[in-house]
């Protein structure tokens, strides 16, 4: 079991990760009424002041939230039981982070871009995908807290066969630490450069995926195939308990 100090901070790494989380939706869905708003107002200087702001909050507040998001949501996987390819639904929240931050990174910050000079020039530019876009994020932030409450679906080939050591597979408790420090600091940068620049987390999120492969727990071999069991036993009595957070 991890003692008292690593659960202290694997829960605060987890706070953060909902906070940036629902900080991230927050911004998607302001960005979508500012854009909107550029597209239905009949006053140029509303349509250039609202897409101005929107690129403001995509720079400060939605790009550094979205990084750290991502960033504590990887730690946690790869820190704690759960890991990146054990369960089903933790796989899908994976896929959908790398695919939002791939949109967002090089799809929408240009299209914001792109539709704050359409608006000063009086024109509607790509404001009308990027509505969407951003609409879809949220929806998509939001679909992914649902799969984090439900915890839908089965565990997958990957899950260790030792269930009851994958179990006791967490990371000391200078891992979470330097997570909290590492949202701490790129948030920071953030704030005095005007744009996100994650370098810390990336720094933190390197190391630890090299220190765990070779610590053993970078990969796991397909579980083997379970024989048949009567009726109401369990299909795996050492199963633990799913892991808290």
């Amino acid at each position: 079991m991890a003692s008292r100090s690593v659960r202290g901070w694997r829960q605060l790494a987890l706070w953060l990760h909902v906070t940036t989380s629902v900080g991230w939706m927050a911004q998607a869905l302001a960005i979508f009424v500012l854009v909107t708003t550029s597209l239905t107002t009949p006053s140029r200087d509303v349509a250039v002041s609202a897409t101005a702001m929107a690129q403001v909050l995509d720079g400060r507040l939605l790009a550094p939230l979205a990084n750290a998001s991502a960033f504590t949501g990887f730690m946690l996987a790869a820190a704690t039981p759960w890991g990146f390819f054990r369960y089903r639904w933790v796989l899908v929240k994976f896929a959908i982070t790398l695919v939002q931050l791939h949109l967002g990174i090089f799809v929408l910050s240009d299209a914001l871009a792109g539709s704050a000079s359409a608006a000063a020039a009086g024109r509607a530019g790509p404001a009308v995908p990027l509505a969407a876009g951003s609409a879809l994020m949220a929806g998509a932030i939001a679909f992914q807290a649902w799969v984090s409450v439900a915890k839908p679906w089965s565990t997958t080939r990957w899950m260790p066969r030792d269930r009851r050591r994958a179990a006791h597979d967490t990371a000391p408790r200078w891992v979470f630490v330097a997570t909290v420090a590492g949202v701490a600091a790129d948030l920071a940068v953030a704030a005095l450069l005007g744009h996100p620049a994650p370098l810390v987390s990336l720094a933190i999120l390197g190391t630890w995926l090299v220190l765990r492969r070779r610590r053993g727990g970078g990969g796991a071999r397909p579980a083997a195939p379970t024989r048949p069991t009567p009726a109401g036993a369990t299909s795996d009595p050492a199963a633990p308990a799913r892991p808290a957070g």
